[in-house]
């Protein structure tokens, strides 16, 4: 008799578990894939890890923005950015080479822009989850080497190339995303937090329950 108490009690706990997660969990996903929606990526991957091939990555890195900055900066949607980006592909290849060229190499570019899977990046105080996003890559020789990233549209690249999140870039990806978006994004150092609140809820809620079982 105790057993089966014992097992419709350990039943019960995994239902409600489940019951209080799924819909908080399912939440967090949609937030998730709906943002990536809203973005451009940008990244720069040097042709391996060697010291001046790391450094010319950067190069080529700041010779884009540099070059392409008024036209990216002044940009007001994801549409308008991916036109600015296919309308100047051999643009940012002719850029890149010209650097290679400086540089005394004779790498390969391959510029690109599409959907690709990333892993988890954190950019300043937010971070991105991992998955599939829109991204402009610029693949330097044989692509081997630690990349820079940072975000295309909206265009924080153009706000802060050091990656340090201010008032303006916050801004900027408010004016984009939705205020559940955009904290999904401070999210990472806060979910400890909410764990802890929903497994405080389902422990009162099977102590309210288990006290009632005759």
């Amino acid at each position: 008799m105790k057993y089966k108490k014992l097992i419709l009690i350990l039943t019960s706990f995994i239902l409600m578990t489940v019951y209080i997660f799924y819909p908080y969990v399912k939440e967090t996903n949609k937030l998730k894939e709906g943002f990536k929606e809203k973005i451009i990526r940008f990244h720069v991957i040097a042709n391996s890890d060697y010291k001046e091939d790391q450094e010319m990555k950067l190069k080529i890195r700041d010779k884009i923005l540099s070059s392409m900055g008024e036209k990216f900066g002044s940009s007001h949607s994801k549409k308008e950015t991916r036109e600015i980006i296919y309308n100047n592909l051999e643009n940012i290849k002719s850029i890149a080479e010209e650097e290679i060229k400086k540089e005394g190499k004779d790498y390969t570019v391959d510029v690109s822009l599409g959907q690709d899977t990333f892993p988890t990046k954190t950019y300043g105080d937010v971070t991105f989850p991992q998955g599939e996003y829109e991204a402009l890559k610029v693949v330097i020789g044989e692509g081997k080497g630690k990349n820079w990233w940072c975000v295309m549209f909206p265009p924080l690249c153009f706000i802060d190339m050091t990656h340090g999140v201010t008032k303006d870039t916050e801004k900027e990806l408010k004016g984009v995303l939705t205020e559940e978006e955009y904290a999904l994004l401070l999210s990472e150092k806060e979910e400890p937090v909410v764990l802890k609140s929903k497994i405080a809820e389902i422990f009162e809620k099977t102590k309210d329950y288990l006290a009632n079982i005759k």
